[in-house]
């Protein structure tokens, strides 16, 4: 029963996503890689969601809420306040030039060499960190979740392989061979499966402390037994200092939300500014209750199982399993593997995009037709899926903290890419050679800072130190916090870019044109929605201070 309603709720979105994309014409660059620049705003906002939400924070933010409790929510709710700024600020920018990836601004504002390097860590990105991590980590959930490797008689290697190539395969389905439209159609879909499958988690849990009287009194009860796990400031030796929310905090989901290409593409898709502005907004709206999903189950895993679960990351896996009755399991199955899906075909996508547009039309083929650039782009996807799907599973021959490992080093070109697109924005004397300096200068300061400096002063820090809460409290504070390095290099960063504009200034004033490919008016009710947003933002952190 389990398989049969897994199969068939994975099969309805196909058909849906089919259906829905079955006019769109995909053999032009925008219809491709754009979906025909015809998204709205639920589609849109859906999308948004799901490309974010995967079992990567599904389970590592449960698990560090586990440990740490609700401080950990400022991944979800600060993105709101990113989400804001991007419809705001950033989106009405990217539609007035016509954009289909944003190193496309950088060429047009810089100069081709600049587009054609951030493009490249863009790429070096998503295949060496973001395409191996989902499929390697939603492989192991759904088969930690559902004990696939018993369910089909292998063994837990085999039952790995199995389930990265099953995600791979219907992930490059659609992202090669459906382009953005289907993508963002099967996302919507799943989205509303997630949300209505993430909170049954929690629901189910409640109810469980609640032994009998309701989800009410289950949340009272976790309330007043776990109070200092609903304290949303913690300490210095917390994994989200609250200082770190003014610093890098904000430029790591600025980034993420307004220059990634994976996420930023699909307000690009969008029809018009105002359903664009929209979507962003509403989906801003909905990560504010982001921390039900993925936080408050991670608490609920700690009242009720303590000590007996040993990592933090087992947490929301054994609750599943715990209170999830059997008739649900199939369909949240199939839930949680769409949510793996998206963000898997969704990177791979964006991997599709960067490459056509940015890598083969200019330095493979300058006389390519469009046709020819989508026909490349999908060749490319299926080559970097495959690498993807033979590379997943080796990770967990790797060594403990790989993860947490490669994630950091995403820092070496989020902030140096994020920097020179705002300076970009902001000013219009500031040269292409200072976008070169500030992203080179970027990426090698942070490197030296993150895994040369760092771990040399720690180890000297630690020397003669023999207890463990003493070493544990020095591997957490001897060093500036990861974030407030990428904060203080971005300050960095934007005043040598400044200097070189002020000494070496562009002959003529960027200008940036509007292409006409969309209407560009915007949502009347846009700044007013960003402020309740904002303000509801900082009511939660108050309330849980």
């Amino acid at each position: 029963m389990t398989i049969i309603t897994f199969l068939a709720f994975t099969l309805l979105v196909a058909v849906i996503s089919y259906m829905a994309t079955r006019k769109t014409d995909e053999s032009s660059s925008d219809g491709y890689f754009l979906g025909g620049r015809s998204l709205t705003a639920g589609v849109i906002a859906g999308s948004l969601l799901l490309t974010n939400l995967s079992t990567e924070q599904i389970v590592g933010l449960n698990g560090q809420a586990f440990t740490e409790g609700i401080l950990v929510m400022a991944w979800e709710t600060l993105a709101a306040i990113a989400m804001v700024c991007t419809a705001l600020f950033l989106l009405p920018r990217y539609l007035k030039g016509g954009l289909t990836t944003v190193p496309q601004f950088l060429e047009d504002r810089y100069d081709k060499f600049t587009k054609t390097l951030t493009s490249a860590l863009f790429l070096s990105g998503y295949v060496v960190v973001l395409l191996p991590i989902v499929l390697y980590s939603g492989a192991l959930a759904i088969n930690t979740m559902f004990d696939v490797p018993q369910q089909f008689g292998m063994d837990e290697t085999s039952a790995l392989w199995m389930t990265v190539w099953a995600i791979g395969i219907v992930g490059s389905i659609y992202a090669v061979f459906g382009g953005l439209k289907a993508v963002a159609v099967s996302d919507t879909i799943n989205a509303i499966g997630l949300l209505i499958g993430g909170l049954m988690i929690p629901v189910f849990g409640l109810m469980m402390i609640g032994d009998g009287e309701g989800a009410l009194k289950g949340l009272s009860i976790l309330i007043n037994s776990n109070p200092e796990k609903f304290d949303s400031i913690g300490g210095p030796t917390n994994t989200v200092p609250f200082a770190t929310i003014f610093t890098g905090m904000m430029l790591v989901q600025m980034f993420y939300w307004g220059t990634n290409q994976a996420i930023i593409q699909r307000a690009l898709a969008a029809k018009n500014l105002k359903e664009g502005q929209k979507g962003l907004m509403l989906a801003a709206f909905i990560k504010i209750l982001g921390p039900i999903i993925v936080v408050l189950p991670g608490i609920i895993a700690f009242h009720l199982f303590g000590d007996s679960i040993t990592k933090p990351d087992q947490a929301y896996p054994t609750l599943v399993t715990k209170v999830l009755p059997a008739s649900l399991v199939g369909f949240f199955a199939a839930v949680l593997f769409g949510a793996i899906l998206s963000s898997f075909n969704s990177a791979l996508n964006s991997s599709v995009t960067l490459f056509g547009v940015d890598i083969y039309k200019e330095y493979f083929n300058k006389e390519a037709s469009e046709k020819q650039v989508v026909k490349a782009g999908k060749l490319f996807g299926v080559l970097l899926a495959i690498l993807s799907m033979c590379i997943a599973p080796q990770i967990a021959k790797a060594p403990e903290g790989l993860f947490g490992y490669l994630q950091e080093v995403n820092g070496c070109y989020s902030i140096p890419i994020f920097t020179i697109i705002v300076v970009g924005y902001l000013t219009k004397y500031v040269p292409a050679i200072a976008a070169k300096i500030g992203m080179l200068s970027g990426v090698i300061l942070y490197t030296l800072s993150q895994f040369v400096l760092k771990p040399n002063i720690i180890a000297a820090a630690k020397e003669g130190i023999t207890d463990p809460v003493q070493l544990e409290v020095i591997e957490k504070t001897a060093y500036p916090h990861f974030l407030h390095v990428m904060a203080i290099l971005f300050v960095l960063n934007v005043i040598i870019m400044l200097i070189i504009g002020k000494f070496a200034p562009r002959k003529e004033a960027y200008e940036l044109q509007y292409s006409k490919a969309v209407d560009i008016i915007p949502w009347k009710y846009a700044l007013r929605a960003g402020i309740a947003i904002v303000v509801t933002v900082i009511f939660i952190y108050i309330y849980f201070a």
